[in-house]
């Protein structure tokens, strides 16, 4: 039987250590994600949704526990096979945009692939091409503060996508946007999963927006309870 798992979390913890005190956020968190499948995460303020997202984002590292992608144990990747995983099989959208201010749109979508080592021409070409699919070929060459907020997302929502990552992660995307704004955003990011078959995970506090996703996972106290 074909295996449906995109990524199994598998008994995470997380502890950071304040003045040799632990303070424990992630406590025993077990979760699987298949391709293609829209998962909200959602909860009250410091139950440890964003740290959850970091770690299976491979921004950060558990302190116990284990995550497989494709099978494949991130505890076992060395740093520089941890970073080349990050760029190429996963996309991030935070709540605000973090554009870098002295590029221009299409070069700010352009960064992630000239990391991955795809040629200037191509990076050039992709990142044009998923721009234009987010309606945003009048911008190509606008900075981001001769953008809209708006735009500005939708500019990250591109840099997120470039790669074709198997999985994007949204920390709040629209969280920093108007009503319209955010559901336009929304609608935009997940017509682009479920046309290409990504997976998706958002953490949010908007109960609308996770009705919309094929699960809801709610977290308490650093834990999955349900």
């Amino acid at each position: 039987m074909v295996n449906l798992v995109m990524i199994k979390l598998d008994n995470i913890t997380k502890s950071y250590f304040l003045d040799g005190t632990e303070l424990p956020v992630l406590k025993g968190v077990s979760a699987e994600f298949n391709p293609g499948e829209i998962t909200a995460i959602m909860g009250p303020s410091g139950v440890g949704k964003t740290t959850l997202l970091n770690i299976m984002g491979a921004l950060d590292r558990a302190t116990a526990g284990d995550i497989f992608f494709d099978g494949k144990s991130y505890s076992k990747m060395n740093e520089a096979e941890f970073a080349l995983f990050r760029n190429k099989s996963i996309g991030f959208v935070f709540q605000f945009h973090h554009l870098l201010p002295e590029f221009t749109a299409l070069e700010n979508v352009m960064i992630p692939q000239l990391i991955g080592g795809i040629s200037g021409s191509e990076a050039r070409r992709n990142s044009a091409d998923i721009l234009k699919e987010l309606g945003l070929e009048e911008r190509l060459h606008h900075k981001p503060s001769e953008l809209s907020g708006g735009e500005q997302q939708r500019v990250a929502v591109a840099r997120a996508f470039v790669n074709r990552p198997k999985l994007v992660l949204g920390d709040e995307p629209s969280g920093n946007l108007d009503e319209t704004s955010g559901e336009k955003l929304t609608e935009l990011m997940w017509n682009l999963c479920r046309e290409k078959g990504y997976g998706f995970v958002l953490v949010t506090h908007n109960p609308q927006l996770a009705n919309k996703a094929d699960r809801i996972i709610t977290m308490r106290d650093g834990r999955i309870v349900n």
